[in-house]
């Protein structure tokens, strides 16, 4: 924690250019700051962000997160019209500016089986999420489509036919991407003013120093990250 602070306190004074963060311990962390859930909120709250998206990446899919490291029994309550807005946004500027999609469709992920099944199996979808998803089709005229239920969607490989996708929770969106990508994937974080970047797995305390780790998915960080810093620095030299 020490070190990620110190990095915090380098990128604001403009000394690094790229943060790339290592697997932390959570519950360990929160020795130091009762606060923690995660890098990506930590990180918000010291840039003093007000909204941000965790995006994993990888060569078989770019999805966000509406909600992060939240309980199950809480994910509900989190769910919002502005939030899946503000999300649909942050995500499509992410495909654009740094992945350089052109014009990129987004599949908006349901909360409840079956996208709810009319309101039979919750509310959200009918009240919260449909409305969001036409917000963003019909006033903001980005190409965003669904709710999708997250079964039949992974399991009919439909996410092969979108450039991002949005989920409500993290496991909906960790499971599917690990299995599809587990030793290549990254974690991007959009909405900071520095670029953000990690593996996309955790401590992996029970392989420790037995050779069994693999470098792949840290390596694969460093190269996203200097991929997307680079064309933020072409794009601003244009502008």
């Amino acid at each position: 924690m020490l070190a990620l602070d110190q990095a915090i306190e380098d990128a604001k004074k403009g000394l690094i250019d790229i943060l790339i963060t290592a697997p932390l311990n959570k519950k360990t962390c929160q020795i130091y700051s009762k606060e923690f859930s995660g890098h990506t909120g930590y990180l918000a709250q010291k840039f003093s962000v007000l909204d941000h998206l965790m995006i994993m990446v990888s060569e078989h899919m770019k999805v966000g997160l509406v909600t992060e490291h939240v309980p199950i029994s809480e994910v509900s309550s989190h769910i919002t019209i502005d939030r899946i807005l503000s999300k649909i946004n942050l995500l499509y500027q992410s495909l654009l500016y740094d992945f350089g999609i052109i014009n990129p469709n987004i599949a908006v992920l349901s909360l409840n089986p079956h996208a709810g099944d009319g309101g039979v199996i919750g509310q959200e979808e009918k009240e919260i999420i449909i409305p969001a998803i036409q917000s963003a089709f019909v006033s903001s005229k980005l190409n965003v489509f669904g709710p999708y239920p997250a079964d039949g969607f992974f399991g009919s490989y439909r996410h092969k036919q979108f450039d991002g996708l949005l989920a409500m929770y993290h496991d909906q969106a960790l499971i599917p991407f690990k299995l599809l990508g587990w030793e290549e994937g990254v974690n991007y974080t959009m909405g900071l003013p520095i670029v953000r970047t990690s593996p996309a797995h955790g401590v992996a305390y029970d392989i420790a120093g037995q050779n069994k780790a693999s470098e792949r998915s840290l390596t694969k960080a460093i190269l996203l990250g200097i991929e997307i810093f680079q064309r933020r620095l072409n794009a601003s030299e244009l502008s």
